[in-house]
């Protein structure tokens, strides 16, 4: 990186962003100031908690800022001050959760990039992980763009591809992604601090949309095909995390596996596998075994330990 250095502001706020500000704290460059998302409660305890990226700027002594928003108000107004005080070079943005206006975007001699966990344009918006496990994607990756004024319609400055086995869930890609964004984001700044950044615009008639998730979105429809049940469940795992009822308790469903074609209703518990789960009819007639669930109430356990308690008849419908 020679001698120079580039004064940064980082704005994230889940651990998807920590490798990146890990990368920055580590690197030669001046990181001037975190901004996250204000704190929230969290559990049923409602007890305020700290988000990832505050917990470790904190640690790193750092100096954070938690603007309720950044377009209007009292949030507007400081944070376009503060940030024309700083004067950053560039301002780093991973999964921040709020809109940067017209007004931000202009201020850094570099703009504000964005590390996206997408192959951009395919999976502009919230939940680019999510979805594309939960559409059965073979590949993903990340991109780093130029932030605009649309969402995720920046132009892209550098991308990585990354291969999606069939069984891989959220949380595995998640991990993968995070830390191919961090490094992609060094080279990136290097690439700013050398002028040899390269900038191409996103083709519009390829873009999709991940958006953010709801209760509903999780919620399995036994009268979809397994694959597409099975899709679902691994790309909400270790996060949002699929469920169904049995017998009127929700049941949180963490990992499954595609079964064999047998008669009967969509939902229906087709018959039993006392060693690894138990099997449940989907709408093309294929089961999806259940592996790995947690009944409301119970702890998370795999689904043999899971039957040798209860008696559940097969019949029994989802």
């Amino acid at each position: 990186m020679g001698v120079k250095s580039l004064k940064i502001v980082f704005m994230g706020t889940p651990e998807f962003a920590l490798a990146s500000l890990d990368a920055v704290a580590d690197s030669a460059h001046e990181l001037c100031a975190v901004f996250t998302r204000p704190d929230k409660p969290k559990n049923r305890g409602q007890k305020v908690g700290m988000s990832p990226v505050k917990m470790s700027a904190i640690e790193k002594e750092i100096p954070v800022y938690q603007p309720v928003s950044l377009k209007t108000g009292e949030g507007f107004r400081e944070t376009t001050e503060l940030l024309n005080e700083i004067k950053p070079d560039c301002i780093v943005v991973v999964a921040y959760g709020q809109i940067l206006p017209r007004e931000v975007l202009e201020i850094p001699r570099y703009g504000c990039i964005n590390i996206h966990a997408s192959l951009l344009p395919r999976y502009r918006g919230a939940s680019p992980i999510h979805s594309c496990i939960i559409n059965g994607e073979t590949q993903s990756g990340v991109t780093i763009m130029k932030m605009a004024e649309g969402l995720d319609t920046g132009d892209m400055i550098l991308s990585s591809r990354v291969e999606v086995p069939f069984d891989m869930k959220f949380a595995t890609l998640h991990d993968i992604l995070m830390k191919l964004g961090a490094d992609l984001l060094l080279k990136t700044l290097e690439s700013l601090e050398n002028n040899t950044a390269v900038y191409t615009p996103q083709d519009e008639t390829q873009a999709t949309y991940a958006p953010m998730l709801s209760k509903k979105d999780t919620q399995i429809d036994w009268t979809h095909p397994a694959v597409k049940i099975y899709n679902k469940i691994r790309g909400l795992s270790e996060s949002h995390t699929a469920y169904t009822f049995l017998n009127g308790k929700r049941l949180k469903i963490f990992f499954s596996e595609l079964g064999q074609a047998s008669p009967g209703k969509p939902g229906e518990i087709a018959d039993f596998a006392q060693t690894n789960g138990f099997n449940v009819i989907c709408g093309d007639s294929n089961t999806l075994k259940l592996t790995d669930i947690q009944l409301e109430g119970a702890s998370r356990m795999n689904a043999a330990d899971f039957l040798r308690g209860r008696k559940i008849k097969a019949g029994t419908i989802m």
